[in-house]
């Protein structure tokens, strides 16, 4: 059975999106593109009332907190510091993550190669269905295809943001799903786009 994104069985993680590895994107404007794009993505989730829990690798005071217009746009999110690279090693991450009841995670953040890997594989081993946003990651690494590679090789589903998108969307304003999605969620925001650049 084909897996498909559900708004209500999904959970967003957003993962050491912290200055030490924004830093590692090279020039200003792919940092501040990833950072927009980043609110993008959590204003998405927001408008769909899917929960997202953000994590900071420790140690805070060297590698940063998160960017301000992500935070901000962030609000009720949880916010975990951790040690392990894969979150699900923290049990007060795992423990919240079951709290949720919910079976997909939609995951962006860095490093591609190593936390978000790490965290994707631990997410599967506890049985989640798990969505990698491929343009929501980055790494300091150049190549990050074998950690994508390996992720769907584990059952990973990658996806861009444009796909995620529209699969939660599920229709044309006007459409039968657009309007129970309207009445359900209100008006959708026409300021949010629909493709990250």
């Amino acid at each position: 059975m084909a897996k498909r994104v559900i708004a209500e069985n999904c959970a967003g993680t957003i993962i050491d999106v912290q200055d030490y590895f924004l830093a590692q994107l090279g020039n200003r404007p792919a940092r501040s593109r990833m950072e927009r794009n980043l609110v993008a993505f959590a204003r998405l989730l927001g408008y769909f009332r899917i929960p997202i829990v953000a994590t900071l690798e420790r140690p805070i005071h060297r590698k940063g907190l998160l960017p301000d217009a992500l935070k901000n746009r962030l609000g009720e999110s949880k916010l975990f510091e951790k040690d392990f690279f894969d979150l699900t090693k923290e049990k007060k991450i795992r423990d919240h993550l079951a709290r949720l009841k919910r079976k997909q995670m939609l995951v962006a953040g860095c490093e591609t190669d190593v936390c978000v890997l790490q965290s994707c594989l631990g997410l599967i081993d506890l049985g989640y269905d798990v969505f990698v946003v491929e343009d929501l990651v980055f790494s300091s690494a150049r190549n990050t295809a074998a950690a994508l590679a390996r992720m769907q090789a584990e059952g990973a589903v990658v996806l861009s943001y444009k796909t995620l998108y529209y699969e939660l969307l599920q229709a044309v304003g006007g459409g039968r799903p657009a309007d129970a999605i309207e009445a359900k969620f209100g008006p959708f925001p026409n300021d949010l786009p629909d493709q990250i650049r």
